[in-house]
């Protein structure tokens, strides 16, 4: 979803004009934004927190050339969701795994063993059945 989707649809729902709701929604995302340079954190009920933390620097390697590299420390956005947020993406988990188990084809049973009914695999190479592999050396 785009912020222009979800500017369509909540201005379809509140009843104001596209751009009215398009500048709602941008100075929201801008609170959001001021509130983490300022602060490092910012806890918003019902639906996560954000807060900013720091990377350690570090030793790595560049794939191409196998050389070490210092990777400097940095600051990144982490999101935590909240509770309520959890619980909806695990229903949609949950549906999903229901969904799938609906739709996957039914196990047939598939009979084990030679024709005999002995526990021999029904193919096994030749000469290694009766003994007559390679001897060991």
């Amino acid at each position: 979803m785009t912020k222009k989707e979800i500017v369509r649809t909540i201005s379809e729902e509140i009843g104001l004009t596209q751009l009215q709701t398009k500048e709602i929604v941008q100075k929201t995302f801008d609170a959001i934004v001021e509130a983490l340079v300022a602060e490092r954190r910012i806890e918003l009920r019902n639906f996560g927190v954000f807060e900013v933390k720091r990377r350690a620097p570090r030793k790595a390697r560049n794939p191409r050339t196998g050389d070490k590299v210092l990777v400097p420390e940095k600051y990144v956005v982490v999101f935590k969701p909240g509770k309520e947020m959890e619980e909806r993406v695990k229903e949609l988990e949950r549906k999903e795994l229901e969904r799938q188990a609906a739709t996957a084809p039914r196990a047939t049973r598939v009979k084990v063993g030679g024709k005999d009914g002995s526990s021999r695999p029904p193919f096994e190479p030749q000469g290694v059945a009766a003994g007559h592999g390679a001897e060991p050396g």
